[in-house]
């Protein structure tokens, strides 16, 4: 009744207006009512816009875990079947089908076999062979002396065994070399030549079968007139030699036992910052999310993680902490229970982990929350394991009696 009065009060024209201010008053209401509905038109527009913008970013976050999971997938019959992977990559728009493209897929090699690479570019079909100069074009190798290129070139993939691939790819590299550093060489052919004397002086050098280790004269004298009929620098040739002696050839190991064969299809994979168990530092560790299993690194080319830690019945939650971008996982009903996880020790030794809670710092607040749904997602209860517990509580509390 009051508020009723009010409204009637309020819209009440005065007795004592002539009817030309009656009329302006009239309109003044009138606008002012227009205006209050196009307010609220606009806020219903804007409302609309915002959810039309969030259902849109969730469709986006769903198109990019599928991409993500089909370049995994992707890598994985690459590293079975290096053409059938780049067939496959390439029919589901994930790559390009140019030999540049492709190329910078193999260079940068990520989740890649390093033999399935090397017999990729080995191969003698024209687009192979593109791709090969269009791989070693991607190497930099100006102010580097021939080992050091070497080095470089040799660690990018893993030398087939076939002589013809071989052959193709150190001609290759062979001109590149001379590319990147003109006049050191007479010709590529010198380049080739002294690049294959080189590998066979580490072989000679560094495998324990070889009894009769070459001197650096013996490799001086077998590369006489290798200059387009002319004689190498004797300091060139006794500083190779040196720098092969002082230490070998890295040649990429592909023994089924890397991380490119155990976690090829992860849910998810990057670098966090973990919180100590019992000395509480925060350490930079590499984290594959895979198997419903969390897994850490201490560098991406580690055999072996240093820490597993199984998902089952645990929670996720974010946290405040000195480090920004923090998640915890924890067991829900039970905070000071020990989470059953293992760690190797600097020894070796696989130990018991005796963390109650781990606490992960991401990056950025992107990360965190990509993270945590992943994470979410992975988690999985598992009744046999809360069976179990309550077994062994029963037991421990009959003991006790």
């Amino acid at each position: 009744s009051l508020l009723r009065d009010r409204h009637e009060e309020k819209n009440r024209v005065p007795d004592d207006l002539t009817p030309e201010e009656q009329q302006e008053l009239e309109n003044i209401r009138r606008r002012k009512q227009e205006l209050l509905e196009d307010i609220q038109r606009l806020k219903d527009e804007i409302a609309e816009v915002t959810s039309e913008i969030e259902n849109l970013g969730s469709t986006e976050e769903r198109k990019n875990m599928q991409r993500n999971k089909q370049v995994a997938m992707g890598r994985k019959k690459f590293n079975m079947d290096p053409k059938k992977g780049i067939q496959f990559l390439i029919e589901n728009d994930l790559l390009k089908n140019t030999s540049d493209d492709i190329a910078q897929f193999l260079y940068k090699g990520e989740g890649l076999n390093k033999t399935a690479i090397g017999d990729y570019l080995g191969e003698r079909d024209d687009l192979n062979i593109q791709v090969l100069h269009a791989f070693v074009e991607l190497h930099e190798f100006t102010d580097l002396n021939l080992v050091q290129a070497l080095r470089q070139f040799l660690w990018s993939f893993r030398l087939p065994g076939e002589a013809q691939k071989i052959d193709r790819m150190m001609e290759a590299f062979a001109q590149r070399y001379c590319q990147c550093n003109s006049g050191v060489f007479q010709s590529t052919d010198t380049c080739y030549i002294l690049s294959f004397a080189i590998i066979m002086l580490n072989t000679s050098l560094h495998n324990p079968n070889v009894k009769d280790k070459p001197t650096v004269e013996r490799f001086i004298s077998m590369n006489r007139g290798i200059n387009d009929g002319g004689d190498l620098p004797e300091d060139l040739l006794r500083n190779l030699y040196e720098s092969i002696k002082n230490e070998p050839f890295k040649i990429p190991e592909d023994d089924g036992n890397d991380l490119t064969h155990t976690f090829f299809n992860p849910d998810r994979e990057g670098w966090l910052l973990k919180l100590g168990g019992r000395v509480k530092t925060w350490k930079r560790r590499w984290f594959i999310l895979t198997d419903n299993c969390l897994y850490y690194f201490e560098y991406t080319t580690d055999k072996e993680p240093r820490g597993i830690i199984p998902l089952e019945n645990l929670s996720i939650k974010e946290v405040e902490d000195k480090k920004p971008n923090c998640f915890e996982l924890f067991i829900p009903d039970n905070k000071d229970q020990v989470i059953k996880a293992c760690k190797t020790e600097a020894d070796g030794r696989v130990v018991e982990g005796n963390h109650t809670f781990y606490r992960i710092s991401a990056p950025t607040a992107e990360e965190k929350d990509e993270w945590m749904n992943s994470i979410k997602a992975a988690i999985s209860r598992d009744p046999f394991y809360e069976m179990l517990a309550a077994r062994k509580k029963k037991v421990s509390s009959m003991k006790r009696h």
